[in-house]
């Protein structure tokens, strides 16, 4: 038998689907990720290993990585997340590394269990900041470009290093004149340790992305730090620390390529546009719709500043946009803006059908030069609509009966008759339900009993959406009883006996909603609380239960720290 092309493909790929699913599992059950990809050879950084608590049992073996790096303090850290009712569980394992050495190293892969992490890759570099003489505590600010262009992202670092306590402390930020700047804080602060000439010190680093608007000169003023220094035991007055002040030349921007002439000015660090479908596209019946993704992720570029690609019109379809979808992540490289555009697809008529090539073309800030993102193009078979089966044969009673007049017939279809009971049945329910729709909320049952033998996650699962009920019901009473309901589940022999209790175990914007409510219920601030706003918290947080381990993982009595920052 010969087995066509297409075929072959499918088979090929769920072969490999089959042989590689067993590996896939073990990855996505543990992971591992790092604070920062570029280091200084006297600084540290954090490794965090994330697993899957229902997928895998053990500690990482994080022996591996003595060879090239200096293992300090670990932290192990418990996450519950409930996204919709569906409770997932993580455990995550941080740790404080210093490299040996410089040069591109390997985080090798770390055992948990059985599964393994995938490796990572970290630049080690030369130290290049040096203390003033002996100073306990200087500022520092540098730009990860002198140059750039219009739009163009330029990372704007500030770090405070302190060899001794301080109190009071306050970061002023830095003014910038000249050209037009958008200022975007590129995350949040990260505090590590770093040894410059033998003297260890708590640096605390902070990240800017600076967008200009326009090109010419940016001046940045130095940045000031201002605290109270601790020394001997005795507190300095009010001391201020700066950084050097720094420039950034903005480059107009360049024409668009020849290829391209009405192309969109899009410059970024790195660029990727990829698609995805619903469902299988080799084959489409006419008719049904499918939904096509594309996506847009730029380094060094805000969310709002990515084009829209519009597909072109394609004979024998119709395409309908959706709203995008804007998003940001931050990485190490600085702000990595997103675009997600949906489009649905429907084939008119019988045919094949193809679908152009896709190019975006955009400026390599790197590089200095145009470069053209590319999605090719497609070709798959419409198939016709399927012919309506034929109508079955109607077979209908119909009753006579002779009138008073001879020679008269009357005649009287079952049909209306079916139709008046069916209507008269539909009144009956409907009064029914408003019956039951408009008892007092005490009278109604507001939560599932529970069955013999039900696991406690599905317990939890029926308390919250319990919950969320009232909430949108505003009915506090039965809300509280929920939520007190789902916390002896989740803290079994240690659960809050109270909401404001309740609400210091869970994070934002959740634990502020049950502060409200709480307020509202034994306060005087019954008009703040929200349940519509309560009932969409419920919908998506997390349950963090954090204690500090050893090297082997188990629990140990968290030390404070020998210069503890402010």
């Amino acid at each position: 038998m010969v087995i066509p092309a297409v075929r072959r493909r499918r088979y090929a790929c769920l072969l490999a689907a089959v042989i590689l699913l067993p590996g896939a599992d073990a990855l996505a059950a543990v992971a591992a990720k790092l604070s920062r990809s570029n280091v200084e050879l006297n600084e540290s950084f954090t490794l965090e290993i994330v697993a899957d608590m229902q997928a895998v049992s053990g500690s990482p073996d994080v022996s591996p990585l003595y060879a090239d790096f200096d293992v300090g303090q670990s932290l192990q850290q418990e996450n519950t997340t409930i996204v919709n009712g569906q409770i997932s569980r993580t455990l995550t394992w941080s740790y404080a590394l210093m490299a040996k050495r410089t040069g591109q190293l390997e985080i090798p892969p770390i055992t948990v269990g059985n599964a393994q992490t995938r490796p990572l890759t970290i630049v080690v570099n030369e130290p290049s900041e040096l203390p003033p003489g002996e100073a306990d505590v200087f500022i520092t600010a540098e730009v990860d470009q002198e140059y750039t262009y219009v739009q163009a992202q330029v990372l704007y670092r500030i770090k405070i290093y302190r060899a001794v306590p301080t109190r009071q402390p306050a970061l002023r930020d830095p003014g910038f004149t000249g050209a037009e700047v958008l200022v975007e804080n590129a995350g949040d602060d990260r505090s590590y340790e770093a040894i410059l000439n033998g003297r260890a010190y708590n640096v605390v680093e902070r990240t800017y992305a600076v967008f200009p608007q326009q090109s010419g000169e940016i001046a940045i003023s130095p940045a000031r730090f201002e605290a109270r220094v601790l020394r001997n035991g005795r507190i300095t007055g009010r001391k201020v620390f700066e950084s050097e002040a720094l420039t950034i030349d903005v480059q107009p921007i360049p024409p668009p390529p020849a290829e391209f002439p009405d192309a969109v000015w899009l410059p970024a660090r790195d660029l990727e546009l990829s698609e995805d479908w619903s469902r299988d596209v080799d084959e489409l019946t006419a008719g049904e719709p499918i939904t096509r993704n594309l996506t847009i992720s730029a380094l060094g570029q805000l969310e709002t500043q990515i084009p829209q690609i519009d597909p072109p019109e394609v004979a024998g379809v119709r395409i309908y946009p959706d709203k995008p979808e804007l998003s940001r992540l931050v990485q190490a490289g600085g702000i990595r803006g997103q675009r997600k555009d949906e489009y649905a697809l429907i084939g008119v008529s019988a045919g094949i059908v193809e679908l152009p090539e896709m190019a975006l073309p955009w400026w390599d800030v790197s590089a200095g030069e145009w470069r053209v993102a590319r999605l090719p193009g497609r070709m798959f078979s419409i198939l016709a609509a399927s012919d309506p089966a034929p109508a079955e044969p109607v077979t209908r009673t119909v009753e006579t009966e002779l009138s008073a007049e001879p020679g008269t017939l009357t005649v009287y279809s079952g049909f209306w008759r079916r139709v008046s009971e069916a209507l008269a049945v539909a009144w009956l329910l409907t009064v029914v339900a408003w019956w039951w729709s408009s008892r007092p909320a005490r009278d109604r049952p507001t939560a599932r009993r529970q069955e013999p033998g039900t696991p406690p996650h599905k317990q939890q699962t029926q308390a919250l959406k319990a919950a969320r009920k009232a909430a949108l019901a505003g009915d506090p009473k039965t809300l509280r009883r929920a939520m007190l309901q789902w916390a002896e589940l989740e803290w079994p022999g240690r659960a809050p006996r109270s909401i404001g209790a309740l609400a210091t175990r869970v994070s934002a914007p959740l634990a502020d909603e049950l502060r409200r409510l709480s307020s509202a219920s034994y306060g005087p601030g019954a008009a703040d609380w929200d349940g519509q706003g309560l009932a969409k918290a419920l919908r998506s947080f997390s349950v963090v239960d954090a204690v500090d381990v050893d090297n082997s993982g188990r629990a140990a009595q968290r030390l404070p720290p020998l210069m503890p920052s402010s």
